[in-house]
């Protein structure tokens, strides 16, 4: 069953948008601090989304959207209808056929190869545009990191302080001095 299959080229490449933009909006309203990784996410998705629009036009390369159509398509004349020597050439009819189908299936390739590059250049495009975006999220990410870790040992140590305070009140009350 094919889902896509009333989906024009122009609405397949506005889909691959389509998704990015939404998966880069859930990202932010989930995690609305960490926006660097909704970047991140989003141009992953088109890369993703663009993948497997190209891998869709190259699978369905018979496909009239593409740019292929009845008007280029080659049709094997019968031999076998030929006066006179019809009835010795019709063995030639299958392999004429076969041919001819070959031709076709590459001028259906031939239609479909511009449009299914155009997405995986869009998804090399946006696979390139995602290493500085991982760059930038590792280096964010990192820092987040740093400053977890010395706030969580500021709160550890003032823990601690609290700890020997708390100790020594106990002291304190256990042991009353007189006077």
């Amino acid at each position: 069953m094919d889902i896509f299959s009333g989906v024009s080229s122009e609405w397949l490449k506005a889909l691959t948008w389509l998704s990015a933009i939404a998966a880069g909006l859930l990202l932010c309203f989930w995690r609305p601090r960490r926006l660097h990784w909704a970047a991140l996410g989003s141009v992953l998705v088109y890369a993703v989304a663009n993948i497997g629009a190209g891998i869709y036009v190259l699978s369905h390369l018979g496909d009239s959207r593409w740019g292929g159509g009845a008007a280029d398509r080659l049709g094997a004349p019968s031999l076998a209808d030929t006066p006179v020597v019809g009835q010795f050439l019709g063995s030639l009819d299958t392999v004429l056929g076969g041919v001819v189908d070959g031709v076709n299936e590459f001028i259906d390739f031939r239609a479909a190869l511009p449009v299914a590059l155009d997405y995986l250049s869009g998804a090399g495009w946006a696979l390139v545009v995602a290493v500085p975006l991982g760059i930038l999220t590792l280096v964010v990410s990192c820092r987040e990191a740093q400053r977890r870790k010395a706030a969580f040992a500021r709160y550890s140590q003032r823990v601690e302080e609290l700890s020997d305070e708390l100790d020594a009140i106990k002291r304190q009350l256990s042991h009353p001095q007189a006077g």
